[in-house]
């Protein structure tokens, strides 16, 4: 709870060791005040973003006695759950089963899904996921969720809808809360943002139903600065300090949504820096050198500096 901590159940897909191992939700939740456990998805030897990979991939069966061992000692008691890339639609079945089986012994669990199917290069959108698991996100993942965080093409994906103008991406969010979650962030877009194309926008749509049973939203948008580099790692770390910073505002999705942004940007712009030192003038930064620096934004992820502010729409 507020000013200690929240038992959160973190489904990832990130390894365990060698590089990229810190980049997991639990470092920086754990920063944040969050006991904590992880279910690893798969353990590699390093993110996919490298050449070569190696390591092993849990399966749904493998999942359900994890879960059953927390289960039978009934420390089965979470305030979250929050998951991420999955490539099998059994392990995606079996995650559902579980959040509906969390939210019937608490009906407060708040379920973070980003829900990881693909993205847009150079205007062109592409799954990197087999295509069987969209209806599985779209049918049973997404109803069940509180809180999304898509990025455009997913979103676009999830509801059928082309996203061309910020009008478009809104109705896509109303259509997205139709679905289910309170909360929708589409956490990249390739919209025209007012401060020019070296910009990204974002755009959030907290939904609450009040006592009288009517219906408030309340709808942001976000520009924050380009970085020239490919990262592997910043899906994950928008949702999880999405999290925490919903999870201390629970009705301020601007400040929450600006804080989390603002936390990225310093991780991310911090990372650059090091990363081309490393590489040294004139050549560009390799999968190495690009590793998230989480341990050093620590101070960053704790209490950012708000740099990047957000319009309420």
């Amino acid at each position: 709870g507020e000013g200690g901590c929240s038992k959160l159940a973190c489904k990832k897909n990130h390894e365990t060791m060698g590089k990229g191992g810190s980049s997991g939700c639990k470092v920086k939740l754990s920063v944040l005040g969050f006991e904590v456990d992880t279910v690893n998805s798969v353990q590699f030897s390093n993110h996919t973003g490298y050449a070569h990979w190696k390591g092993q991939v849990l399966n749904s069966d493998e999942l359900h006695e994890l879960y059953e061992g927390l289960k039978l000692n009934n420390v089965n008691q979470y305030d979250y759950v929050l998951t991420g890339y999955t490539r099998d639609t059994s392990f995606l079945a079996m995650v559902v089963d579980i959040v509906q089986e969390l939210k019937q012994q608490n009906s407060n669990l708040v379920y973070v899904c980003d829900p990881v199917m693909g993205d847009k290069w150079n205007g062109e959108g592409s799954m990197y996921v087999p295509k069987d698991l969209l209806p599985v996100y779209r049918d049973k993942v997404v109803p069940v969720a509180d809180i999304i965080t898509p990025n455009q093409f997913e979103a676009e994906l999830l509801t059928g809808r082309k996203i061309r103008t910020e009008k478009e991406a809104l109705e896509v969010m109303d259509m997205l809360h139709a679905m289910g979650p309170e909360t929708v962030v589409i956490t990249s877009s390739d919209l025209q943002a007012s401060l020019g194309n070296n910009y990204l926008i974002a755009l959030g749509s907290h939904r609450k139903t009040k006592a009288d049973g009517t219906k408030m939203t309340q709808r942001i948008r976000m520009e924050s600065p380009k970085v020239d580099a490919v990262f592997v790692g910043t899906g994950d770390l928008f949702a999880a300090m999405l999290l925490a910073w919903t999870h201390k505002h629970p009705n301020n999705l601007k400040v929450a949504c600006e804080k989390t942004v603002s936390a990225m940007q310093h991780v991310l712009q911090r990372t650059i820096k090091s990363a081309k030192a490393q590489a040294g003038e004139g050549n560009k930064p390799n999968s190495a050198q690009l590793e998230l620096r989480m341990v050093q934004s620590k101070k960053d992820i704790e209490n950012p500096d708000i740099i990047v502010k957000a319009t309420v729409l």
